[in-house]
């Protein structure tokens, strides 16, 4: 099935509506992890709250699946995965690199998706037509740079404290083989892959609602995404983006060791 841009206006609006009043406003934060640092706001929740009524009112027999409000009929063919703040702890800290993400799965495969970021005016997304972009400079298509060697492309990772044990040696050594790495902006990196300026993100640990939305905006746009060991990334897991297949193989390959 299609969905429509407006509709992924809709939601990008109505989400909108709730994070921005409160981005750098201080507001309070709750810690949904105990014993480490899981944050989340009355952003987070009221934003999922809205997308998750826009949808059910359009698509009532579709499934949700939630970060903030847990999941509703997902044996349903299509489900909606969402996080409403894709980067609590960038907004907590005032810095526009989160943004709102919400992708459609059909029987378990990601066919749509929009990350929008509204302080800076931008909405990625993916449909059928293609995988596009709106926001300053104007609308366009997006398309992954063609980036095949390692010793030419950008890497970006949450932080390379992610990896664990033997994990991180693989991830240090992979590192030196790029031309420049760089560290955090969570879903925004994966976007800047789709839009050409990044060519290779690799996260462990992520959640579907992480990166649902935006496998089909990097694979419209010419780019790959997979786990680690080259399976399919809805599941969430250990999650690598690269702008072209080749590019994919010899990053993966390097993550092995």
């Amino acid at each position: 099935m299609d969905i429509s841009i407006d509709f992924m206006r809709r939601i990008a609006d109505a989400a909108a509506a709730e994070t921005l009043p409160r981005f750098r406003s201080q507001g309070a934060v709750a810690n949904k992890e105990q014993g480490s640092f899981d944050p989340v706001t009355e952003a987070d929740r009221e934003a999922e709250r809205v997308i998750r009524a826009l949808i059910s009112a359009e698509y009532p027999d579709h499934g949700i699946l939630g970060e903030e409000h847990g999941s509703e009929n997902i044996s349903s063919r299509h489900v909606w995965v969402i996080d409403p703040i894709d980067g609590t702890r960038a907004f907590i800290s005032g810095l526009p690199v989160w943004g709102t993400l919400v992708g459609l799965t059909v029987d378990g495969d990601a066919v749509a998706g929009m990350m929008s970021q509204p302080f800076t005016g931008e909405l990625f997304y993916a449909n059928a037509s293609g995988a596009h972009y709106e926001g300053p400079g104007g609308p366009r298509r997006l398309t992954t740079r063609k980036t095949t060697s390692l010793a030419e492309a950008t890497l970006f990772t949450t932080t390379p404290a992610l990896f664990k044990g033997d994990a991180r040696l693989r991830y240090d050594l992979f590192e030196r083989q790029v031309q420049l790495a760089r560290y955090g902006t969570d879903c925004y990196a994966f976007a800047m892959v789709a839009a050409g300026s990044v060519d290779i993100v690799a996260d462990p640990g992520l959640k579907p609602y992480d990166i649902v939305a935006l496998i089909p905006i990097i694979e419209k746009a010419g780019g790959v995404v997979t786990t680690f060991e080259g399976g399919r990334a809805e599941s969430g897991g250990d999650i690598l983006a690269a702008a072209t297949p080749e590019l994919h193989a010899a990053a993966m390959a390097a993550l092995r060791g």
